[in-house]
């Protein structure tokens, strides 16, 4: 079997970003000890998503730039580590900062810096620039290269954002987070996997940080197996609110034989009967007067 180990930092943040920074690279080497090829943080690491009921005055100086001196911390612990790492963080960005998640492959390479293309408009995040599309790439691991793609948060409510992240070739999505993951959000994730045939990786902060409550998870996005006679579940890892690091082994010699043979994905979809998902009016009951365009 060929198996992916990842590590999900289910950790609470500091009071300062220098002191993110230092516990984040602890938690990278404590994930390689346990044997991980991937560590993903949750939502925001840089300043713990500490965004709410503060002026945006204030939060928006803790951005960082991408290729900045807290991001590249973690390109050099990613190397020195051989282990791939998903560090997130508020980013300097023109005007208003984004919501972004930056990953490393194992030898310290960026392959993408993501940001989150679903901002909460209907709260604070409405002071964000989102993101302007998903990405996927060959991520080098101890495993060889895995098509990986990433969604963040908020991203996951969006079947559409899974689903182009399929399209472009993905056999797993990184998924930073930070909001309670109650038995809905982690139904959505199911779906997401079961529909995409993708495994889906999320992190969480643990239940020490207000409006969150840990549940980390994996789904390896393999429904159906040989010899079973009904399908399983395909979460092999849910973490509890506690704080941790918490590593599922995904085997990629069965999803990929999965995903050779089952049903979902892209085998029967017929986009030419999908016009109305790119139109772009809103009817009632979904009008919202805090929407962007």
């Amino acid at each position: 079997m060929n198996l992916l180990k990842i590590a999900l930092l289910q950790t609470a943040p500091c009071q300062t970003q220098e002191e993110n920074l230092e516990k984040g690279i602890q938690a990278c080497k404590k994930a390689r000890e346990m044997g991980a090829d991937i560590a993903l943080f949750p939502e925001m690491w840089n300043n713990g998503y500490r965004i709410y009921n503060r002026p945006f005055d204030e939060w928006k100086l803790e951005a960082v730039p991408a290729d900045g001196d807290f991001i590249n911390a973690f390109a050099r612990a990613a190397k020195e580590l051989q282990m791939a790492v998903g560090i997130t963080f508020l980013e300097k960005y023109k005007n208003a900062p984004r919501n972004s998640f930056a990953l490393f492959d194992r030898f310290g390479e960026r392959k993408f810096v993501y940001a989150k293309v679903h901002t909460c408009d209907f709260d604070v995040e409405q002071n964000l620039t989102p993101g302007e599309d998903f990405y996927v790439t060959d991520l080098n691991t101890a495993c060889g290269n895995v098509k990986t793609g990433a969604m963040i948060c908020y991203d996951r409510e969006f079947p559409e954002s899974a689903r182009i992240l399929m399209l472009k070739g993905a056999e797993l999505i990184l998924v930073p987070n930070a909001c309670p993951m109650e038995i809905n959000r982690l139904s959505q994730l199911r779906a997401r996997a079961y529909e995409n045939m993708t495994a889906i990786a999320t992190c969480n902060y643990p239940d020490t940080v207000p409006d969150c409550n840990g549940n980390s998870s994996v789904f390896d996005g393999a429904a159906y197996l040989p010899g079973l006679e009904h399908s399983r579940d395909t979460c092999i890892l849910q973490a509890d609110s506690s704080e941790g690091i918490f590593a599922a082994e995904l085997d990629l010699d069965q999803l990929r034989r999965y995903r050779k043979t089952e049903v979902h994905g892209n085998a029967y979809r017929h986009p030419k009967k999908y016009g109305l998902l790119t139109e772009t009016s809103i009817e009632k009951p979904f009008i919202r007067s805090d929407r962007r365009e």
